[in-house]
């Protein structure tokens, strides 16, 4: 979550041009510019935010009509309402600020080359710069859960997505790019039994040494955990409540007391053990774990490989056809019965009926996975023609799961207008941020009203999106 936030300051903590410029300007630096609530806006963080966002717009090949000091002004001044509604609202944050503060600084110290080297770039201690920068990411965060409180809950139905297509411009209808429609057949290696109880194994040896006190959860979990996002951080995982895990990792940690080792537990991403930190607050949990998923042998991934080979044979002889081998042969629930046809149902959180069987290249990017399919997918199917037959190649499922498949390339959707009957999903995502967009707006309007801010002259007849800004 905490990367995902980059509505002000995080960048300019730590972007090479410091916090402090040349001494000759540090009176202008420390000037406060404007307050909204009780937080101050520096004109240094004006300054430093808006090179950032020249930057960026040079790097995207565009320029803005705004001027780069006014907009970086309102942007921070929208961070601080938000930051000061959370605590109005009593809003809990939801991610570990202290672990994301420490991975940037740890980050910035190897990239300097030592601390001193790091203090010097900072122009102070090391303590006075990890005190400003976890502020000002926790009020980031702040800010990005207490806008996602207020838009959280929106949500389209059908008839609004059809008025909000029918609003639309031919101009501003979406080109949507090439898409191609697949199928699969998948298959597992028949040892998963055996690599699961390997896993098993070598977990019960990791929780043996941190019973005994050889060794700490954090420090395997950073060796050896396969989850890559606590990895790093320990095994630490996301703070919240246990309902945003799978059922078996959920009721394991939700019998645990603070500082409690949990037993082994299997989910589809693999084995864990798991650790809860301290008592649960208001329902939230602080937890860390250690992920082992199954190995498996050259041997072992070979022999689904093998079989699926000779699937292929029999479907290009015509002794089936893939429909009929899917259903046979495939060990993916969610397709096997829909004659290997892959589709995003299983992971619609809304309007099921609506399940997308189209997918544009950037859909099966690595860092997709999760939200699209196996970049080994497209590799595979943007070098068929439509009826073509893969080889089989070694894949993962969307848990990381180690297996072989043979995919059919069913159709090819040349570039092309969205319409409403073909881009339903399409359609219906611009018109959830669109009514985001006005929730949010007015919502942000009436704060504004209702909250103190004071704007400095200098800046007062800066061209801002919200007029009421200026009081």
């Amino acid at each position: 979550m905490l990367k995902k936030i980059l509505l002000a300051l995080t960048v300019t903590v730590v972007s090479a041009s410091g916090l402090l410029m040349a001494q000759k300007r540090q009176v202008m630096l420390d000037k406060v510019v404007a307050v909204v609530g009780g937080s101050a806006i520096l004109y240094s963080d004006v300054e430093t935010y808006a090179g950032l966002l020249v930057e960026q717009r040079r790097a995207q090949g565009y320029t803005s009509d705004r001027d780069p000091m006014n907009e970086a002004l309102e942007a921070l001044m929208k961070q601080k309402l938000l930051y000061n509604q959370a605590q109005i609202d009593s809003i809990e944050l939801m991610g570990n600020v202290q672990s994301y503060v420490e991975e940037q600084i740890q980050g910035m110290i190897a990239e300097e080359g030592s601390i001193a080297a790091l203090e010097a770039r900072q122009h102070m201690p090391i303590y006075t710069f990890r005190d400003i920068l976890t502020q000002r990411i926790t009020e980031q965060e702040y800010a990005s859960q207490m806008q996602e409180h207020v838009i959280g809950d929106v949500t389209v139905t059908p008839g609004e997505v059809e008025r909000y297509f029918k609003s639309l411009k031919e101009d501003e209808l979406p080109l949507v790019p090439k898409q191609y429609m697949y199928a699969q057949i998948v298959r597992y290696p028949s040892s998963q039994e055996v690599a699961k109880q390997r896993a098993r194994e070598r977990l019960l040896e990791m929780r043996e040494r941190i019973i005994t006190g050889k060794s700490s959860l954090p420090l395997l979990a950073r060796l050896y955990s396969a989850d890559p996002g606590s990895a790093m951080r320990g095994g630490e995982l996301t703070y919240g409540p246990l309902s945003q895990w799978q059922p078996p990792f959920a009721e394991a940690a939700g019998e645990l007391k603070a500082g409690q080792l949990s037993e082994i537990v299997e989910t589809e991403y693999g084995m864990h053990i798991i650790e809860l930190m301290e008592e649960p607050k208001n329902g939230n949990y602080r937890l860390r774990h250690i992920l082992i998923r199954p190995t498996y042998t050259d041997e072992e991934l070979l022999e689904p490989t093998r079989f699926l080979d000779s699937v292929a044979g029999l479907i290009r002889a015509d002794s089936m056809t893939f429909e009929e081998a899917a259903m046979k042969f495939s060990e993916d629930p969610l397709t096997k019965m829909n004659g290997g046809l892959v589709s995003n149902h299983d992971l619609l959180s809304s309007n099921p009926q609506f399940s997308n069987v189209k997918y544009t290249a950037t859909k099966f990017r690595e860092e997709d996975f999760g939200e699209g399919r196996s970049l080994k997918d497209y590799i595979a199917i943007s070098n068929m023609k439509e009826g073509e037959i893969s080889a089989p190649y070694q894949a993962e499922d969307l848990s990381g799961n180690e297996l072989s498949k043979i995919v059919k390339l069913l159709k090819v959707i040349p570039p092309h207008p969205a319409s409403l009957n073909e881009d339903y999903l399409t359609i219906e995502e611009m018109a959830l941020h669109d009514k985001q967009a006005k929730i949010f707006d007015a919502w942000l309007k009436e704060k504004i009203d209702g909250i103190y801010v004071f704007i400095d002259p200098e800046f007062r007849n800066g061209e801002f999106e919200y007029k009421n800004w200026v009081k």
